[in-house]
């Protein structure tokens, strides 16, 4: 519950996966995106349970640099977003209708340049963690990492079923850069009042 909590919602990653499913005509040309995200979820999680996060949060400057790096990647992601419209979709349209490669870097920047991916793993389901020893360790990692893979590949067709319409992408789009810009403001409230 914890992990689905914090992968649900409406930011950067979520949103190219989602736009990925809408720009392919099968699956499986999505899937080398869906991977990359489920790949990169699974490391940020896994480095979080072996304790990665009791040392990045631990460093101000770390804690601090990644804060305003991430505050300013949602801000601007949040203003492509909410830019969208059926002619000009933004930063997801332009990443989609890139080669391969392209794709797969830019999944990769929004899964692991993100600010809200990095401090929800290591700052929650990193210290959620700790509350788990042996065996019971083993499986809530496991069971972060499956709804982590369940999630995107879901995301992803539901993008192929709906995204199609203009007006779901336009109001999916919308939404997503009002909750890119709250986590903003949270992360710099969380920087200015938790040091």
């Amino acid at each position: 519950m914890l992990a689905l909590g914090l992968i649900v919602v409406l930011g950067p990653q979520n949103m190219f996966v989602f736009s990925e499913g809408a720009s392919r005509t099968r699956f499986r040309e999505a899937l080398p995106v869906v991977l990359t995200a489920a790949l990169s979820d699974t490391a940020l999680i896994s480095a979080a349970v072996l304790g990665v996060s009791v040392a990045v949060l631990s460093l101000s400057p770390m804690k601090i640099a990644l804060t305003l790096g991430g505050m300013g990647f949602l801000i601007y992601l949040g203003w492509s977003n909410w830019r969208q419209t059926p002619a000009v979709d933004g930063e997801w349209r332009r990443a989609a209708e890139g080669t391969l490669r392209r794709r797969i870097l830019f999944a990769l920047s929004v899964s692991l340049l993100n600010p809200g991916a990095i401090l929800d793993t290591i700052g929650v389901i990193g210290t959620g963690s700790l509350a788990y020893h042996g065996a019971a360790k083993v499986a809530f990692t496991l069971a972060s990492i499956m709804v982590s893979w369940l999630w995107f590949a879901s995301l992803s067709a539901a993008g192929r079923a709906f995204g199609k319409l203009d007006t779901v992408r336009t109001h999916l789009g919308r939404l997503s850069a009002l909750v890119m810009w709250a986590s903003a403001l949270y992360l710099g409230y969380e920087l200015l009042f938790g040091l």
